[in-house]
């Protein structure tokens, strides 16, 4: 089976082909990153029009990239939600658009599980059950994964999300957008106990990042000149370390206390060089077995919502031309 992937979810608009469930053919992402860095975050507004100029070259590179047209598709799998309800309802009016022009099956998927599902497009599959944790921008979850469309939800932030914390840490400190991404380069030159961060909530397997962020905002008040530019790494490092401290330690008790043998950690702070690092020599020591996708599958993109889809047709599942996109989908009622 051949499925169409497109994913529009906040400011990337993604098209991906994937072959027999899990064989990406291509995977094509349009960034909008130049476009927000100079307002420090995403506007959805502009996100939304950009996808508008976006959605149709995406989809046709991923075709051609994937050595073939519209003729040798079977189905289309589309990002209904959670995201920005403007920038979601592009991608799906899009695929709307191409179902019934083309006449085929169409479905729609929750991001956070193409998140999850990301997994999967690696040599070395993660087997069910596992548990999972996502982490980004916008989410902060750890699931207990019995299967495609079968998520019990073990622990989630009560405020900020992990990406949250790391961006309005780096806007703060004026290092540049997106902020994950500055405070990954350059916790790499600082030292990780120059600054003691707190780490809320270590006794439950929820998390709670404002408290991090707000002990940021103090130091630096305090401060009787701003933080330089040569001080950023050490701020950096031990900043990244609070963050990356809480994510590895309550999601490999949530895998101990389920009896998990096999953790998946994806979405896009996944990408972080010391998460991953972090990750898999913790868990090497507990003999809990890690997944986590390559890069370029951990932001969002839309081969994991190919494989996500290419179930649901396994399945049997297909939605109708008034499919409609919702900004809020909880993992655990998909």
């Amino acid at each position: 089976m051949m499925v169409l992937g497109i994913e529009s979810s906040c400011d990337e608009t993604a098209a991906a082909v994937i072959r027999d469930g899990n064989v990406p053919l291509s995977n094509v992402i349009a960034s909008q990153v130049r476009v927000h860095e100079r307002y420090g975050g995403v506007v959805p507004e502009i996100a939304s029009r950009k996808h508008i100029e976006a959605v149709v070259p995406t989809i046709l590179q991923a075709l051609e990239d994937a050595g073939m047209t519209l003729d040798g598709i079977d189905g289309i799998a589309v990002t209904r939600g959670p995201g920005l309800i403007g920038s979601l309802l592009v991608g799906l009016s899009a695929a709307k658009a191409l179902a019934m022009a083309r006449r085929l099956p169409l479905v729609g998927v929750n991001h956070l599980e193409g998140h999850v599902a990301a997994a999967f497009l690696t040599d070395r599959p993660p087997a069910f059950p596992f548990v999972a944790l996502v982490v980004s921008g916008g989410h902060t979850t750890i699931y207990r994964v019995e299967g495609f469309q079968r998520f019990i939800t073990i622990g989630r932030t009560k405020d900020d999300a992990a990406g949250e914390a790391f961006d309005k840490a780096a806007k703060l400190l004026g290092m540049g957008y997106p902020g994950g991404v500055v405070i990954d380069r350059l916790a790499k030159q600082g030292n990780r106990e120059a600054h003691a961060f707190p780490r809320a909530m270590r006794e439950s397997l929820d998390f709670s990042f404002s408290g991090l962020k707000t002990s940021l905002l103090t130091l630096i008040k305090k401060r009787e000149t701003p933080f330089a530019a040569d001080e950023w790494p050490d701020l950096a490092a031990s900043y990244q370390e609070a963050v990356c401290d809480v994510l590895v330690e309550k999601t490999l008790r949530a895998a101990t206390l389920s009896g998990m043998t096999r953790v998946v950690v994806c979405g896009g702070v996944a990408a972080n060089s010391r998460l991953r690092a972090r990750f898999q020599t913790d868990a090497a020591s507990l003999g809990i077995e890690v997944f986590i996708p390559p890069v370029v599958f951990c932001t969002d993109n839309a081969a994991m919502i190919a494989v996500v889809g290419a179930q649901l047709f396994k399945e049997g599942r297909r939605d109708g031309l008034d499919l409609n996109a919702v900004s809020r989908w909880p993992l655990t009622v998909c």
